[in-house]
């Protein structure tokens, strides 16, 4: 076998090429040490072969025959891509590739490895003149690069990006308001996923100039806010209140860092006003966003702050417009929804106070005027909370309908107004209207089935579509 390598060495060197070749490809991309001391034995192999055959591949060959002249110069051109491509996949096995920094650095030293065994090939091989081509290079270069400028920026702003980190992967940023997911961080942009489902590709140079506001820095915590102007008549002290009521009414909020409201700015007409938080990473600050405007709609009305100027000429009492923001009482008519706030007693109540307790049967239907409201259910020995309630939600529906006791336990978390709704006189209102009771059984049964569910599935862990959901069902 050695007689043969050594009567055929051209022959022999062909031969572990395709053998290296066809190892690659047989051991699994997981194995990578074994792919790299397979690709470094057949290139020492390889190197040995060539040099016992009297080639030298920092000379040019020594043969006179054109066809073995032909054949050893290409091998000795391929001896020096064979040592690149192994010294870069040694190297990429002593550095592995984590994160983009970490495979933008093996890129740029594999690049550099290469374009040096080029150079040495054609100087050592070939013959040419480096320096001439070394300078026709980078007269090329600079042609090369006025036409690809933009691109080069992108990706020497990703080289850039990639070593400062201002995000990574799975990190929820903002670039010049373009707000997504960043799903994949490349040489020439930077793929954002959008709320919405859609893929945005900002350049690299733009995100370099861009402001770039990261939502999981610090801590793997969103934020989000609401900005509403108010007229400026309306005294701020009563706007702040309802304005703090709103974000004491969302559980997501995270409690630390605490909510806050702020007055952003004023001028003679309006005053801009700000309600903030944060919550965790991942979840849907869109939904969030809605509940909170919802919830300041609800509790700025709640506080007798009209939105507009019809609302507050209106001369109807508190009783009536809250009756406007209940689902079950919609399908009444106005002279209807008339008679029945007359009959609604408004009731305060403290910080504190369990309006409810789980067990308890109702003697009334009681309708949220202003505040907020925790509902808990029993998990084991302890209560957990699994959902707050604002103005012109219900509770009591149970022990209307058919007497069944609470499955929840309703505690005042601010202090709050209720009305109360006597049982003799909502039940008429039901035997009246078929439309008022279907729509008040329909709310109990999905009440109770999404309890029975969450004892099930560990309350603390609410999804959108469960506990939380029905809350905002009025």
């Amino acid at each position: 076998m050695l007689a043969l390598v050594q009567s055929h060495p051209l022959v022999a060197c062909s031969v572990l090429l395709l053998v290296d070749l066809l190892a690659w490809r047989a051991i699994p991309t997981e194995q990578r040490a074994w792919r790299a001391f397979c690709r470094l034995v057949l290139f020492l192999l390889y190197s040995w072969v060539l040099i016992d055959a009297g080639v030298s591949p920092l000379q040019p060959p020594p043969f006179t025959e054109t066809a073995h002249n032909l054949t050893a110069t290409a091998l000795e051109i391929v001896w020096w891509l064979f040592g690149a491509r192994t010294l870069t996949v040694v190297l990429g096995l002593l550095m592995p590739r984590i994160g983009h920094a970490g495979r933008l650095l093996q890129d740029v030293l594999g690049a550099v490895i290469f374009l040096i065994a080029i150079v040495a090939a054609a100087a050592y091989v070939m013959q040419l003149p480096v320096k001439g081509l070394l300078a026709t290079s980078g007269v090329m270069a600079i042609v090369i690069g006025l036409a690809l400028q933009s691109t080069l920026s992108d990706v020497f702003s990703g080289i850039v990006l990639n070593t400062t980190k201002p995000y990574q992967l799975d990190d929820w940023i903002a670039i010049d308001g373009t707000e997504g997911k960043v799903v994949e961080i490349d040489w020439r942009a930077t793929h954002l996923l959008t709320s919405q489902g859609n893929t945005v590709v900002i350049p690299n140079s733009v995100a370099a100039k861009a402001k770039i506001l990261n939502y999981n820095r610090p801590n793997d915590i969103n934020g989000v806010s609401i900005s509403l102007t108010i007229p400026a008549q309306v005294r701020p002290r009563r706007v702040l209140d309802a304005l703090e009521k709103t974000i004491q009414g969302i559980s997501a909020l995270l409690p630390d860092p605490k909510p806050k409201v702020a007055i952003k700015g004023s001028d003679l007409n309006s005053m801009q006003y700000e309600a903030s938080g944060f919550v965790r990473a991942g979840t849907n600050k869109a939904e969030i966003r809605n509940l909170m405007y919802d919830l300041a709609h609800r509790h700025l009305e709640a506080a007798g702050i009209a939105w507009n100027t019809d609302l507050a000429q209106t001369p109807w009492t508190r009783q009536r417009l809250l009756l406007d923001d209940v689902k079950i009482f919609r399908a009444l008519s106005s002279d209807e929804k008339d008679r029945l706030s007359q009959s609604m007693l408004a009731v305060e109540f403290p910080t504190g106070q369990v309006l409810l307790a789980e067990g308890e049967v109702s003697d009334c239907l009681l309708v949220i005027a202003t505040g907020v409201v925790s509902a808990s259910v029993a998990d084991g020995n302890a209560m957990v909370e699994v959902g707050r309630m604002g103005p012109g939600e219900i509770l009591g529906e149970e022990g209307i309908v058919n007497d069944s006791p609470s499955q929840a336990r309703f505690t005042t978390l601010t202090s709050c107004v209720l009305y109360r709704i006597e049982k003799d006189t909502i039940r008429t209102c039901l035997d009246q209207r078929i439309e008022v009771r279907s729509a008040l059984n329909r709310l109990r049964s999905f009440r109770e089935q999404a309890s029975n569910s969450l004892l099930l599935q560990k309350p603390q862990a609410i999804k959108k579509g469960g506990f939380l959901s029905w809350l905002h069902k009025k």
